[in-house]
């Protein structure tokens, strides 16, 4: 490919992933672990589309060609591995969302890219991996294969490591996960087959969008740190299903908050206290049904929308509910109990209550049943 075609598709690319960034900026968590590898994702390959376009610069070895062609494909090898790196880091949190683990597998990606950047400079004095004649044009070397297979290898662990973890990685995810290494795949087969064409980066660029789409864009809705909705998402759903009731078809909801939540951070840590929010977000979800509703209405609070209709069946889920903490609190080897305080009701039409007025009114069920419960806790 010229150096003026590589240069057009490449700024194309590169305007479509400054877009995805700043759409990115204004609807995400910002602290959120996923949100900083995606990111870095985009930024990586902006990088690379741009030492690619500098690793065209062949021909015309008296000219400042020369050191920009070297430096370019300098830099495409020496970051060969950070993509990979990068998408696995993305796909591991995607399936046990803890900063602890991914922290030690972080490290033993900044160990193998220091190996190929060391690989990379040393095969600047012996040609391992490519040269340049003395016209200034790229060729491969005898060792060429050795980053393709290593990255290739990579890859395949990739897409095994989400096979395998497919039940943990949330179903709306899945897929994008899934097909975000076919692109660049194409790319590279491409690439072996038709020598001097290179379109993997541009490829990544699709899978970044299948992502942002599939994945990201979804998550402005999701709290980072349980996986169920936010209070955006709660809101918005809340004042539909409220808009929608009508005499015959109305909704219950229920609000959880977690007792001495504040205790669990002071005394066993903040990292504690975030498994502690995981593993309520886990026990609700076990006693609810696949369409159920459930969000994270803030801190350690959540609210659960249900299509129930009785307060009989209300009052079973309820007791469903206590059953569950309390075979995990009898059974589990915790220093700590996971109890709560609840507040729920059956929406009323006829009250026409607004998603303000309706929330309110959980909330004082819910500090009635606190106050029910300090109270027995004083007396005994």
């Amino acid at each position: 490919m010229s150096l003026m075609g590589n240069t057009i598709i490449n700024i194309y690319s590169i305007m479509l992933l400054i877009i995805i960034f700043f759409q990115s900026i204004k609807q995400h968590e910002k602290d959120s672990f996923q949100y900083r590898i995606f990111m870095s994702m985009i930024a990586m390959v902006i990088v690379l589309l741009i030492m690619d376009i500098f690793s065209r610069f062949d021909g015309k070895p008296d000219t400042f060609y020369y050191a920009i062609n070297r430096f370019g494909n300098f830099m495409i090898f020496s970051l060969n591995l950070v993509m990979p790196s990068l998408w696995f880091l993305y796909v591991y949190n995607q399936v046990y969302h803890e900063e602890s683990k991914m922290k030690r597998v972080f490290f033993y990606f900044i160990a193998l890219n220091c190996i190929n950047v060391i690989m990379v400079a040393l095969s600047q004095l012996w040609g391992w991996f490519y040269y340049f004649d003395s016209n200034n044009i790229y060729h491969r070397g005898p060792l060429y294969c050795i980053p393709v297979i290593i990255t290739g290898s990579l890859l395949i662990y990739i897409y095994y490591f989400i096979i395998k973890n497919r039940k943990r990685i949330d179903k709306n995810h899945y897929i994008a996960l899934a097909y975000f290494l076919a692109p660049p795949c194409i790319g590279i087969i491409f690439q072996i087959i038709f020598y001097g064409i290179s379109l993997i980066l541009n490829c990544l660029v699709l899978s970044l969008l299948i992502v942002y789409l599939n994945i990201q864009n979804h998550n402005m809705y999701t709290d980072y740190l349980t996986g169920v909705y936010n209070r955006k998402k709660l809101d918005q759903y809340l004042k539909s299903r409220i808009e929608a009731s009508t005499e015959d078809k109305t909704f219950s909801a229920i609000m959880i908050d977690l007792n001495n939540f504040k205790k669990i951070n002071d005394t066993w840590g903040h990292d504690e206290g975030d498994k502690a929010l995981r593993m309520a977000t886990t026990l609700l979800g076990s006693c609810l049904r696949e369409d159920d509703f459930i969000a994270r209405f803030g801190g350690d609070e959540f609210c659960i929308i249900l299509d129930v209709i009785s307060q009989e069946r209300l009052d079973e889920i309820v007791q469903r509910i206590n059953h569950t903490f309390e075979n995990y609190n009898a059974t589990c080897n915790q220093p700590y109990t996971l109890s709560y305080s609840i507040g729920y009701a059956l929406y009323d039409y006829h009250s026409k209550m607004k998603m303000e007025e309706f929330q309110k009114q959980l909330d004082m069920l819910l500090y009635d049943d606190k106050q029910c419960k300090n109270l027995s806790l004083a007396s005994s």
